[in-house]
């Protein structure tokens, strides 16, 4: 009764984990209002690199007084030029300038202002602006959502106009320049937005001179700035590709000395575009539009070091990393595709002749140096993304040839990681190699979300501030690796205790694994916990024998489900600020804005299908896994047979990485992270078990000094005691119709394992005419009635 109870037991078990995992959230502190007024001042392309006493002395100051942080200027368009920019800070949510563009440039945009009446402005082209929008783009941004918020704004400048324009195109105040004494217009109404002109190009002494300009005009905007305000100066845009962080400073009360955060990014010092309409909003003590900004109030944090020049430098080192991560990401994913490719070509003879014929005949046995080698080069290859990640340790990006830094750096890794498995103890067993790359990966990654995530910002194997799409937790290819890593590991840590505790043993570690991945305080992604509870209840399911049946996988759809509505109904119940991705969606559907979300998902997910290197990496997996390993020679089918929970363990890794990606939007590229961890140890114990296919173990010795028809089974290293007692009876009939046991016909073969005897029989019995394991032959030796092993193992022992 217990035992069919088993599966709805430990499938409750990890959704309540999960669901614990999800449901808790830090505590959110309410935004109260802290201005009578805001001004929002906006420099196009304003970057922490253009900062300086000297240069920017005005904005200097006011950061040093007030918050600062690094400010993602995603919209609707890549890049963000400055209309885009002015429109998605007025929208409050990504929203882009009509027209066609010539991809990564930011032509001029002739913005049509009108001034009918001399007081306020109209732009003609708001309409269709906002219908654009509305219609084409699949964020449903509403272009002037800011200005509708209030009874009264002002615009200073073109820039500001976009920003401040109404859906229906008027300006409530506007002035095309800034005057000489701006203090009657920016105390006229509770927000007035300013255009402060464009900081662009890679010239320093340009940029420079830009940026001194604008610093000037800053200084009459502080000066002439109401009493008891909020003012937030913002580089609003990119002009030009690549995309850049850009500087966010906020000056009042309340918002001394401090680092700008938004929930949004979840990140201390970091903050998008569209975070600072509802951010004037809030401190106005204004209440959002009822269909809620995508951007959320940021708020300053305290913790910032007080040498203004040393808290700058963090923004700034920033800025670089993320510029340098771009350049470096394609060309490392790409040469990783390429090497992974290649070295499955070279196994593919390897397989072919890793099974050790033990008769006369049969192909010459790859020289073990080769083999040796091989080995090496896939355990390097598994451990290229976790030495990947820790290369961030090292501030590669700050170098002239940032590329050759960090590949040094993880060149170096990945040697020293290859050279610290190569002499764990236990190398040389099946699942030793796959056991010890498996904990290490885990442990990388598993470290980097307990401690903040630090390694993944920003990194070449992370995600970047510049794409807006996360800015803290657990990345897209670190979901991979910890799904693939904590699975794997708990297979090797099953396959080690009794059958009837393997269960026990994936959960418990899968468990974890789950509140590691869904925790907000840790990984904080939720579809990435969803889809690991379907892979860990998969994996725990066939972890002590058998395959994924409809049923064992109706248990892991049920899994994922329950925590789906288990986290959507706590979600629910939360403050519309507070809740987290799963209950914005339903809330979403709730008001019909729900397609939507499921249009951008959709479309996220084609287009990393068709752009990302992953792609290559998980389709070159899943082929190399079809048309060789799971073949008849390719030893996989002999491993899963042999050691039931690893095959547990790559199914539920199968089953995770592609739910995590298709709910995650990112196609493939999770499965492609797994899979360059998974598929190079599926190949090397292959090769391994491939290797030891034709071993015997010596047969003990029964009390008439004849040998012991079908004795005592093996002991693998990798293999638990209870699997060498699994095996048939003595006497039954094998697979290939030979008898199992009374006397030296049966053979007493063990591969090592034949461990789980019911699971794997090669059929492959002694030689009775000498032959030796490799092939050669020589007189039979006289073995006084005992038969002779046919080489020594590693995998296979006495006992």
């Amino acid at each position: 009764m217990l035992r069919r109870l088993a599966p709805v037991l430990l499938t409750l078990l990890v959704v309540a984990l999960g669901v614990a995992a999800l449901a808790a959230r830090p505590a959110n502190r309410t935004p109260e209002r802290s201005a009578d007024y805001v001004v929002l001042v906006g420099v196009a392309g304003l970057r922490w690199e253009d900062v300086d006493p000297e240069t920017t002395p005005t904005l200097w100051r006011m950061a040093r007084d007030g918050s600062i942080g690094s400010l993602s200027v995603r919209s609707a368009h890549r890049p963000t030029c400055p209309v885009d920019g002015w429109l998605t800070l007025g929208a409050g949510s990504f929203a882009a300038w009509p027209g066609n563009r010539p991809a990564g440039t930011c032509p001029a945009v002739d913005v049509a202002v009108e001034r009918p009446d001399g007081i306020g402005a109209n732009l003609p082209d708001q309409e269709s602006v906002v219908l654009h929008n509305q219609e084409r783009l699949p964020w449903g941004a509403v272009p002037g959502s800011l200005s509708e918020s209030v009874r009264c704004s002002v615009a200073v400048g073109p820039g500001a106009a976009v920003a401040a324009a109404r859906p229906y195109g008027r300006v409530d105040r506007y002035a095309p320049k800034l005057p000489a004494d701006p203090s009657g217009l920016l105390s006229s109404c509770v927000l007035s937005i300013v255009d402060l002109g464009t900081v662009a190009g890679d010239d320093p002494v340009a940029r420079a001179a830009a940026a001194r300009a604008a610093d000037a005009r800053l200084a009459r905007v502080l000066a002439a700035r109401p009493r008891h305000s909020l003012v937030i100066v913002a580089g609003v845009s990119d002009t030009e590709a690549p995309s850049r962080l850009h500087v966010a400073v906020a000056d009042g009360p309340g918002w001394e000395r401090g680092w700008l955060t938004s929930p949004t990014t979840g990140r201390e010092g970091y903050l998008q575009l569209v975070d600072l309409a509802p951010t004037a909003l809030t401190a106005l003590g204004r209440p959002l539009p009822e269909r809620p900004f995508l951007g959320r109030p940021a708020e300053p944090l305290g913790g910032r070091p007080a040498d203004l020049a040393a808290a700058i430098a963090g923004p700034a080192d920033a800025d670089r990393e993320a510029a340098a991560q771009r350049e470096v990401a394609g060309w490392f994913f790409g040469l990783l595709a390429a090497a992974q490719v290649a070295l499955g070509v070279a196994v593919l003879p390897l397989l072919r002749r890793a099974r050790r014929h033990a008769g006369p005949y049969g192909p010459e046995p790859v020289s073990r140096r080769i083999v040796a080698a091989v080995e090496l080069l896939l355990v390097a290859a598994a451990l290229a993304v976790p030495a990947a990640l820790l290369a961030d340790l090292v501030p590669w990006w700050r170098g002239d040839h940032a590329g050759v830094w960090f590949a040094a750096a993880t060149v170096s890794l990945v040697a020293a990681a290859t050279v610290l498995v190569r002499t764990l103890p236990g190398y040389a067993s099946t699942l030793g190699p796959l056991g010890a790359v498996a904990g290490l990966a885990t442990l990388t990654v598993g470290a980097d979300v307990l401690t903040g995530a630090r390694l993944q910002l920003n990194a070449v194997v992370g995600y970047s501030a510049l794409e807006g799409g996360r800015y803290a937790g657990l990345g897209t290819v670190g979901l991979g690796v910890l799904l693939a890593g904590a699975l794997l590991t708990a297979g090797w840590l099953a396959q080690r205790v009794r059958r009837s505790w393997r269960p026990m043993v994936m959960v418990a570690v899968g468990g974890a694994a789950v509140v590691l991945v869904g925790s907000p305080y840790l990984g904080a992604d939720s579809s990435g916990a969803i889809a690991l509870t379907a892979g860990v209840s998969v994996a725990a399911a066939i972890s002590a024998g058998g395959w994924l049946t409809l049923s064992r996988l109706a248990w892991a759809t049920m899994a994922g489900l329950a925590l789906t509505i288990g986290v959507a109904v706590v979600d629910l119940r939360r403050p519309a600020a507070e809740r987290g991705s799963l209950g914005r969606f339903l809330a979403a559907v709730g008001d019909g804005t729900g397609g939507l979300t499921v249009h951008r998902s959709g479309t996220a997910n084609v287009e990393t299908l068709v752009d990302s290197p992953l792609t290559v990496l998980a389709v070159a997996g899943a082929l190399l896994v079809w048309f060789a390993l799971l073949q008849p020679w390719g030893g996989l089918m002999r491993l899963f047979g042999i050691y039931p929970a690893v095959r547990a363990a790559m199914t539920g890794t199968a089953v995770a990485a592609v739910i995590g990606g298709v709910l995650g939007g990112s196609a493939l590229d999770v499965a492609g992270a797994a899979a360059a961890l998974v598929v190079p140890m599926a190949a090397l114990a292959s090769l391994r078990v491939l290797d030891h296919s034709t071993d015997r173990t010596r047969p003990e010795t029964a009390r008439d000094g004849g040998p012991a028809g079908g004795g005592a089974g093996p002991a693998d290293p990798d293999a638990s005691p209870a699997d060498a007692g699994d095996s048939p009876g003595d006497g039954g009939p094998r697979r290939d119709g030979a008898p199992t046991g009374g006397g030296p016909a049966a053979g007493h073969r063990t591969d090592a394992a034949d461990s789980d005897g019911r699971d794997a029989r090669d059929g492959t019995g002694p030689t009775t005419g000498g032959s030796r394991a490799d092939g050669a032959t020589g007189a039979a030796p006289d073995t006084g009635g005992r038969i002779p092993t046919a080489r020594a193992s590693s995998e296979v022992t006495t006992g």
